[in-house]
């Protein structure tokens, strides 16, 4: 093992990063379909109360319910396909980068009234 500047490295890495490159994809999946539920139920009113799980709380009961049903689903998959992998996570982290960007975006009130 060669301990350089703060960094390890060893020459024979058994490692993989499948699992957090998983949960990580995950969070930025769930966000977008969090920011497109969100749009979409203060649009439709078909969708907003198909959305209503809980009547105190309307319509955002079941839009981060389905939200969190997303996220689960969707790490579940993905530590199925890639658990026991070394995956580019580089790339995973920069598409759920943009897809938490742009969940942002689609949640600020000027970019939504677009829609």
């Amino acid at each position: 093992m060669n301990t350089r500047e703060g960094v390890t490295s060893s020459t024979n890495s058994s490692r993989t990063n499948g699992a957090g490159a998983a949960a990580i994809l995950s969070a930025g999946i769930s966000s977008f379909a969090l920011a497109v539920l969100a749009v979409a139920a203060d649009k439709s009113a078909a969708i907003k109360s198909a959305l209503v799980f809980y009547k105190p709380t309307g319509a955002l009961s079941g839009v981060t319910s389905v939200a969190i049903l997303i996220w689960l689903v969707a790490w579940g998959a993905l530590e199925m396909r890639w658990g026991k992998r070394t995956v580019a996570l580089g790339l995973v982290s920069s598409f759920a980068l943009g897809m938490l960007v742009l969940s942002i975006l689609l949640t600020f009130p000027p970019i939504a009234d677009l829609f």
